[in-house]
């Protein structure tokens, strides 16, 4: 039996077993390069995927919280109404007590509902001015007071959730 193939060399299983060292180092330290910038990559996009999922968190929170403002500035306007009828109405007499003291009751029944949706009235009577939370409708000079104090209270105010829905309009 003759053997027609021929003998590999050792020289021969090294070369196809052990390329350049050179390019060896060339590969390892290109794939290394391509490793790092894969990873930062992969890290950003998921740094940028958790900024969206709680920018997007944010928003709907924001949204169920504030969705009322519209409409609750709306109903102001009969809270309003509803003040001036209290405010307004003679001394209680028999025949007009019922209706003085239903309405009455209607108002604090209606700031009540306000309140559980997060409106929080604000009667600045008697505090300092805020320009943040109060709209000064005239000045006056009053000597028995604090300087840039409220002296009378025209129309109060309305915060929803931490957020000025109306400013209170004062006298100063």
């Amino acid at each position: 039996m003759t053997d027609d193939a021929t003998p590999v060399t050792d020289d021969a299983m090294d070369e196809a077993v052990d390329p350049d060292p050179v390019v060896l180092a060339a590969q390892l330290e290109a794939a290394t390069e391509e490793i790092v910038a894969l990873k930062d990559q992969a890290l950003r996009a998921q740094a940028e995927v958790e900024n969206i999922r709680r920018r997007a968190g944010r928003d709907v929170e924001n949204a169920h919280k504030y969705a009322l403002e519209r409409f609750t500035a709306e109903l102001l306007t009969v809270v309003d109404t509803l003040e001036k009828a209290v405010a307004n109405t003679p001394a209680k007499s028999d025949s007009a007590g019922g209706i003085v003291e239903g309405v009455d009751l209607s108002l604090k029944l209606f700031l009540d509902v306000l309140g559980k949706a997060g409106v929080v009235q604000l009667d600045p009577l008697g505090e300092p001015f805020d320009p943040e939370q109060h709209e000064a409708m005239t000045v006056l000079e009053n000597a028995d007071t604090e300087p840039n104090s409220v002296l009378e209270v025209m129309q109060k105010g309305y915060v929803l959730n931490g957020r000025l829905l109306r400013a209170a309009m004062v006298v100063v």
